[in-house]
Order: C-alpha cells, then structure tokens, then sequence
C-alpha cells in the first residue's frame, strides 16, 4: 500500500505530531510505503527506504495563520499532481487544501467556539477577536474537509460526539485513543529533594497551560484551600499567569508548588501521589493517559477528553468542572486513604497498558488496510479546484 500522511510534525515530542511518528513507524513495519507532506519528520525517517519525505518549510514566515496557509496551499498543489500515485491519504482536521480519505481529528473548533472559557470570551480586545474569527473559520473549514473524507478518526469519546453535533454520521466515525510511552511512564519513586519538591507530605501534580483559565487551575487552587492535608505542583509556565498570585490570596503559598515549565514530566509524575486536572475543555488529553500509565489515581471532570478511560477503580470523574466542593470532596477522600490511592494506582497502570502506541498505530494501519481492500474507499476522489479543495485551513485550537 502506498499511504500519504498530511501533517506538520512527524516526530516525537510533539503531541499530533507522536500520533503520527507511531503510525508511520507501524506501516513501515508492515511493508508499506509512505510519502510524509511535512514540515518536520523525525531524523530516522528522512533516509528510510520505504519513505518519501516532500518537505513543506514554512518556519521562516512568521506567525501561525501565515505558516498554516502556505502550508495547506502546498500540500494540496502536490497531491492534485500526484493523487494517482497514492492509494491512501491521511490529514488531521482542516490542514489542507484537498480531500482525504482518513481525517484524524484531535480537535474539533465548532465545539471550542461554544465553550465558556473561549479565549474570546475572556480577552475583550483584538487578540480576543482574532481568535474568535480564527476558531470560527477552522469550524467551517473542518466540516468541510470532514464531507470530503471516507473515515473520520476521533482520538476520543468526547471528540466522537462532537463530531456527530456538527453532522458528522457516526457510522463514519472510528474512536482511536492516543496512545502512551509505557516505557517512559511508568510507576516507581523519584528523589523529591533533586527534584525540589517537599518531602514527607501528600503531593498532587496539575500540568499544563496555565496562562487561561481553560485548564481550570483556579477551580484546584480553590479546592485545595479546603484540604489542608494536601500539597500540590504546578508544572507551567507561569509568565503572564495570574495562578501564583491567587494562589498567594488563598494562603497557599506553603503548599503550591510552581515549577514552571519542565520535560521530565515522567520523573514528576513518579515524585508525586496523585493526578488532578478538572479542565473545562480538552479534546483528548495526553497527560491524563500518561498520569494513568505513571500508576496515579486521577481526579478529572467529563469536559476532559479521555476521562471516559478513567474508571472508578482508578480515579474520579467529576460531572462538573467548577464545582469546587465535589473537587475538595474527592481529594480529601483520596488523601486520608493511602491504601485507596495505592490501589488506585495499580488500576491505572492497567488502564494504560491497554493504550501503548503499538496498540494505537496498529489500530490505524489495520484501518488504512481494511479501507484499501474496499473498493468503494480505494477508487480515487476527484481533486479538481471545482470538486475536491476547501478554502482556508488551518489546523490548530489557538492563533500566534
């Protein structure tokens, strides 16, 4: 089979971007051969035999918006002139011009548009326009490309349903879970003093974007003030973040933690006791699967994609984000009970052994075999400027 894969970054280190490492990694493994319209690609794969890298630089423009359209124009010039030649496409949402036939999605805009915590609801100026106007046209552009695919990918539950809100037939949706370094995360104990955290107490770990509220690290700050038991890290940055200073107003100072932004996540998560991330929108949430595979009970809330992983044996799901005493109530009742948590956290680690990246990249390639085999999926769709291309995509949650 010969399958083309559309996306910027294939590489590790790179959330979409390890999604599609792994998948190319596994179709290389089966024999198949691949044409990668990237601008990155991991440095084993340039020279491979089996793959064909049409690289797209688009680095040297200088915002987001500009990187994206040259991008999208690009990739849909040199599939119009060599669509032939290629049994299979794979794009992830609205990142070009032409059709496919698998779409990936990892983040739906209709759904970020209607959410509360929107950047434009909280920024009332031009920036808080900007990515009103940006969010609003990749809804358009996505529910585009998604009529012009034969299978739509959602990498959660969560995303499967908003797919199905826009029009989307469910019958064309397959659910495929992101997968997780077990090898990386994994349960076991890290030096708290090297790591320059306190020892001898409970630890919980938040990580992520801390400059919005859409992680929801305000609700936690809230919440910890009523479990005074608990002490907790924050991994993020925090320039421009408002979370220090609320966690200095509520007396937290003692026991929140802000270590900025790091890359051994996987060693934090072995410093710690347990999870918690109540965001107010995720599509699909790595560092939930990877909490889950560091052997952490997790508190998270329905509006986190991938909480449909976290089972009651492993964790608590929350139906509402903002519900500061349901959160204080479900970390007291981890923290008074160690045994609990330690059970908890072996459950997880079962949790996550079901989702490796092995399992994850051979779910898409059995996908891209079962579609090629199908003659109404392997005939050709017609990419005529006329028939086959959309507008403008652009492929992200938020604008630079």
């Amino acid at each position: 089979m010969k399958l083309c894969i559309v996306t910027h970054k294939i590489k590790k280190g790179d959330g979409q971007g390890r999604v599609n490492y792994e998948v190319a990694k596994e179709a290389i493994r089966r024999g198949h051969h691949l044409t990668l319209l990237a601008s990155e690609i991991a440095p084993e794969l340039e020279n491979h035999s089996q793959v064909n890298w049409i690289s797209i630089p688009v680095q040297k423009y200088p915002t987001e918006f500009i990187r994206n359209f040259i991008f999208a124009q690009k990739s849909a010039e040199w599939l119009r002139k060599n669509r032939s030649s290629i049994d299979l496409v794979k794009v992830n949402g609205a990142i070009t011009l032409a059709a496919a036939d698998i779409n990936a999605v990892h983040f739906v805009h209709s759904s970020w548009l209607r959410s509360p915590v929107h950047i434009s609801r909280n920024r009332r100026d031009l920036y808080g326009l900007y990515q009103w106007l940006f969010t609003a046209l990749n809804a358009r552009w996505e529910k585009q490309a998604f009529q012009k695919t034969q299978a739509v990918v959602a990498v959660s539950e969560k995303v499967a349903q908003e797919l199905v809100n826009i029009g989307v037939p469910r019958s064309h949706i397959r659910v495929i879970v992101n997968g997780v370094d077990l090898q990386e995360f994994t349960p076991g104990v890290a030096d708290r003093q090297k790591l320059g955290l306190p020892e001898n107490v409970i630890l919980a770990l938040f990580a992520g974007d801390i400059r919005t509220p859409r992680k929801n690290l305000d609700t936690v700050l809230h919440a910890l003030a009523k479990v005074p038991e608990l002490n907790l890290v924050v991994v993020g940055n925090t320039e421009g973040s408002p979370f220090p200073q609320m966690a200095a107003s509520l007396g937290l100072n003692e026991r929140v933690h802000f270590v900025e932004y790091r890359r051994d996540i996987a060693e934090m998560m072995r410093a710690v006791d347990l999870f918690v991330f109540p965001s107010r929108y995720e599509a699909c949430s790595l560092v939930l699967l990877e909490a889950l595979a560091s052997g952490l009970p997790v508190v998270t809330a329905t509006a986190t994609g991938g909480a449909e992983l976290v089972t009651s044996e492993c964790g608590i799901v929350l139906p509402d984000s903002d519900d500061i005493d349901a959160l204080a109530i479900a970390l007291s009742s981890l923290v008074s009970d160690r045994p609990l948590m330690e059970q908890m956290g072996k459950a997880a680690r079962s949790v996550a052994e079901q989702h490796s990246w092995t399992t994850m990249a051979q779910t898409y390639v059995d996908l891209f075999e079962e579609l090629s085999k199908n003659a109404e999926h392997s005939s050709h769709t017609d990419l005529s400027p006329s028939a086959g291309s959309l507008t403008l995509p652009f492929g992200t949650a938020e604008a630079n």
